[in-house]
């Protein structure tokens, strides 16, 4: 049976193409969504884009008829704007007439009292919802484009093996994949643990070589850079994939304190000042909505970055000082910095650049959209490797929610890939107390 789909704003500022989704279905856009949208279209960031975008698909919508009328779909179904809203279904005392959300309510109700047909609220607004069920209206979140958190790829597993495996693979160095037939099959990059079947506690660690088509020992035994060593088998995964040139895409996952965004730094430091392998290290972070005007802080360009760059700066400064080696020392950090080679940048102005042979760290990641994302990863340029860091848990972005952020999303989308390692981090290493905080707050 047809449905009747009304439209919150929130819906369309997430991801314009929503407008397509709902197959030959009938689309409704109240009034108030459009007079909503115009309010978003001069902002310059990704909301701001998507405000426009939508508003360029009605208007060319509207060459086909009427939109008041409804107008055909290219995938099925019609779309129309309603012009009417609270006098068509008076809400309960209590709900304020000039509210948007309550205007919306309102002609959702009506409709539902009018048609035969089922009608459903779209909104990411989860109180809308609340408020949508209390009136008896069935309301739904958006659902395109959503993971599970909690199924979220680990980029590691453990793995029984009989007798002999362990000792066989330190001895060769790797196995062949084919002595490894689990369900679900090894991902390209994924991290593992052997464990003996006879011995648990006799054990090695490894990763998927895809293009040898084999798992290989992790290369250091004993990493140690910018004097800081991996204190578990995660951090341990997550260093391994960090330096190997071969993996131009990165992404670490996980919950305050669990040294994702120190290891990547330790790691950029390593690939850009000792070994040379890339000419800069660029250390980003998204101002949330990412693209957010920083024009009204006092200031340079630098200062105006700097409160919210300063727990990027911390990491620095600590692995400068923590250095034992006398070719570089806590003082060449400015010097790093000032020569450009070592950069720390908002994403607000990446969009059209093209950026090659730099070691790039994208932090608090999951505050990106997929498109956000994308376009990230597409300013890449011949010899770049990108690291997204991450806690699902600590979103910032009003659009966005643990199911939809496009830190989750890249995860899902590109394990299995030749060119992309990934690490799910568990375990807190800053203190006790801030595992037990992220872990019970």
């Amino acid at each position: 049976m047809k449905k009747f789909f009304i439209f919150d704003t929130n819906v369309l500022l997430h991801e314009p193409t929503s407008l397509f989704d709902f197959e030959d279905n009938t689309v409704v856009l109240p009034i108030v969504v459009i007079e909503e949208l115009d309010t978003f279209k001069k902002r310059e960031d990704q909301v701001g884009r998507n405000s426009r975008l939508v508003s360029n698909y009605l208007d060319e919508l509207r060459l086909q008829g009427s939109l008041a009328e409804g107008v055909p779909l290219p995938g099925g179904g019609k779309i129309l704007i309603e012009l009417h809203h609270m006098d068509l279904a008076p809400l309960p005392e209590g709900f304020a007439h000039d509210k948007a959300d309550n205007r919306i309510l309102a002609l959702t109700l009506h409709y539902k009292q009018k048609y035969s047909e089922p009608v459903v609220l779209v909104s990411k607004d989860l109180n809308l919802r609340v408020k949508a069920d209390a009136l008896g209206i069935p309301a739904e979140d958006y659902e395109k484009n959503k993971v599970d958190p909690n199924a979220l790829y680990r980029g590691h597993r453990e793995l029984t093996v009989k007798f002999g495996y362990v000792d066989r693979f330190y001895k060769e160095q790797s196995l062949p994949l084919a002595e490894f037939p689990v369900d679900p099959a090894l991902c390209a990059n994924e991290c593992v643990m052997l464990i003996d079947a006879t011995n648990p506690s006799h054990t090695a660690l490894g990763r998927v070589n895809a293009r040898k088509n084999c798992v290989q020992k992790l290369r250091l035994d004993n990493p140690s850079l910018w004097g800081i060593k991996p204190k578990n088998r995660e951090q341990r995964f997550g260093l391994d994939v960090l330096l190997d040139d071969d993996v131009p895409l990165i992404s670490l996952v996980g919950m305050a304190g669990t040294g994702k965004t120190l290891l990547a730094l330790a790691a950029g430091l390593e690939k850009v000042v000792r070994e040379e392998k890339y000419q800069k290290l660029f250390v980003m972070k998204p101002l949330v909505p990412l693209g957010r005007d920083i024009g009204y802080l006092p200031g340079e360009l630098e200062e105006k970055l700097l409160p919210r760059m300063q727990s990027i700066q911390d990491n620095l400064d600590f692995l400068f000082s923590n250095v034992a080696h006398n070719d570089i020392g806590a003082s060449d950090l400015e010097e790093l910095m000032d020569s450009g080679i070592v950069d720390i940048q908002a994403l607000t102005y990446i969009r059209g650049r093209s950026i090659p042979n730099v070691f790039i760290i994208v932090d608090e990641a999951q505050n990106l959209t997929m498109h956000e994302v994308k376009t990230i990863i597409t300013r890449a340029g011949q010899g770049t490797k990108i690291i997204f860091t991450g806690d699902l848990a600590q979103i910032d972005n009003p659009y966005l929610d643990a199911t939809s952020n496009g830190l989750a999303l890249m995860v899902e989308r590109m394990k299995g890939q030749g060119v992309y390692g990934h690490v799910l981090f568990t375990k807190g290493e800053r203190s006790e107390l801030a595992e037990l905080a992220a872990q019970l707050l």
